[in-house]
């Protein structure tokens, strides 16, 4: 998984100062509110709500636009929209196994702009289950490195059910079930260890290497599909080699 995650991590780094901050906020905002409704809008009480208002603190979102959207999803202010989380299944090039998680008020819209991104860029739409099955529902945390050790995260996380520890460069990836991403995280917190983030996630079971051109090609797929207001996140069974990073970057 390691060269899918470190193309995400430095992605996410890049995506905080670039041109595209504000889409990147509005999503952030959305989770926040989606939390809220579904389990309150306190938290403490409510663990996804704290895990996406820390993504968002992380992320520089002003506190204003945080408070505002815990309570349009809370109730407390009138204006929050029905949003539902729908997943499209589809190919990108070089035949790599794409799973796009929408959050949307109108469906008929997201479906529209998925398929739009996907045949503009060279992927094409699958039938559900043809590609869901290909990945595997896991809790990440993204920790900086920071003084740590690999083995201080790892006994940190051990008893609290993480599964592995990947080095990315700059920050361990910590890998668990899904439902054991809250002990996870609370178990870093409780030795002192802070996170970048704390997620569930769709990780591939087999990934397909990819050559820069191939790389390119499925970056500007999962580019075109993020860029849509409608898409939460894309998820994909490549895997490219640092030498193969460098080239794409270069």
């Amino acid at each position: 998984m390691s060269g899918h995650s470190k193309w995400a991590t430095t992605k996410h780094k890049k995506a905080v100062i670039d041109a595209r901050r504000g889409k990147m906020f509005a999503k952030l905002i959305k989770n926040i509110e989606v939390a809220a409704r579904t389990g309150g809008g306190d938290p403490d009480g409510n663990p996804t709500l704290y895990d996406a208002i820390q993504k968002a603190k992380k992320s520089s979102v002003p506190n204003d636009n945080i408070d505002r959207a815990v309570k349009r999803g809370s109730g407390a202010d009138a204006g929050g929209a029905d949003y539902q989380t729908i997943t499209y299944e589809g190919y990108g090039p070089n035949g790599v196994a794409v799973l796009v998680e929408c959050l949307t008020d109108n469906r008929n819209r997201a479906a529209t702009e998925v398929r739009l991104a996907m045949t503009r860029n060279g992927g094409t739409m699958a039938d559900p289950g043809s590609v869901a099955y290909l990945f595997t529902r896991k809790g990440v945390v993204i920790v900086p490195k920071a003084g740590f050790s690999e083995d201080d995260v790892l006994l940190a996380v051990l008893e609290a059910g993480a599964e592995e520890v990947n080095d990315l460069g700059d920050s361990f990836e910590i890998v668990s079930e899904a439902t054991d991403l809250i002990p996870v995280r609370t178990a870093l917190q409780e030795a002192g260890i802070d996170y970048d983030s704390a997620d569930p996630t769709f990780l591939p079971s087999m990934q397909i290497p990819l050559d820069a051109d191939g790389a390119r090609r499925v970056f500007k797929l999962i580019d075109a599909l993020e860029d849509s207001d409608e898409v939460q996140n894309v998820y994909a069974n490549f895997d490219v080699s640092d030498k193969v990073l460098e080239e794409v970057d270069a």
